[in-house]
C-alpha cells in the first residue's frame, strides 16, 4: 500500500543535510505531518589484497560515542559519481590508491527517516601513495575478512553500510584481488 504525500517543506537547510516535513496520507485516509531527512549519497570502498584481507579504519562516531571499523568513504560531492568519491575518499582517509572497483551494494541506510544511499564497493587491491590528508581514523589496518561476523557480534563494525558491503562480500567468497602495493 502507497503513501500519498501532498507536499513537503524544508525545516532546516544545510550542506549536510535537509530535515524537512511532509503531508502524508495513509491508504486508509489518515493523514498527517511526517518528518524526514534528505541526505547527500555517500560511498566507500571495501580494498581486498588478496590474501583474505579488508583495508579499513578504526574510528570515533561521536553522535553515537563509539569506536568501530568502517570502509574509508563519505559524501558524493556534486558533479562527483559515487566510484570516483569512493576513490576519492579512500586516498584521503588511507592514503591508499584502490584498484579496479566493482559496485557491490546501494545501502538505503534508514529509509523510514532518510533518503540517504550509501554505495558500497570493492577494489581489487590498493597501492600506497601517500599519508592520509583527511585525519579521521586512530588506526589503518588490513583486517581479516573472515573475522567480520565476530566483530560485529562484538559490535566493533561501526556502520550498517560497511557491515552489509563486509557481509556480501564475505557471502560471495572474499573476491580474490591483488596484494597491496606498498
Amino acid at each position: 500500500m502507497r503513501w500519498t504525500v501532498h507536499g513537503e517543506r524544508s525545516l532546516y537547510d544545510c550542506p549536510w543535510l535537509d530535515l524537512r516535513l511532509a503531508d502524508v496520507e495513509l491508504p486508509d485516509g489518515r493523514r498527517f505531518e511526517h518528518h524526514l531527512v534528505r541526505v547527500r549519497p555517500a560511498a566507500g570502498i571495501a580494498a581486498l589484497d588478496g590474501r583474505g584481507n579488508v583495508l579499513l579504519i578504526w574510528r570515533h562516531r561521536f553522535i553515537t560515542d563509539r569506536w568501530g571499523w568502517e570502509v574509508p568513504g563519505g559524501r558524493i560531492e556534486d558533479g562527483e559519481d559515487p566510484a570516483g568519491a569512493a576513490a576519492r575518499e579512500m586516498v584521503e582517509e588511507t592514503g591508499y590508491r584502490p584498484g579496479p572497483l566493482r559496485h557491490l551494494l546501494a545501502v538505503p541506510a534508514s529509509p523510514g527517516m532518510h533518503d540517504g544511499i550509501h554505495h558500497v564497493f570493492a577494489a581489487d587491491g590498493a597501492e600506497r601513495v601517500g599519508e592520509p590528508t583527511d585525519v579521521e581514523a586512530e588506526r589503518i589496518a588490513w583486517v581479516p575478512l573472515a573475522g567480520v561476523p565476530d566483530l560485529a557480534a562484538r559490535g566493533e563494525i561501526g556502520s550498517g553500510s560497511t557491515l552489509a558491503g563486509l557481509l556480501y562480500l564475505l557471502a560471495a567468497g572474499g573476491g580474490a584481488g591483488p596484494a597491496p602495493q606498498d
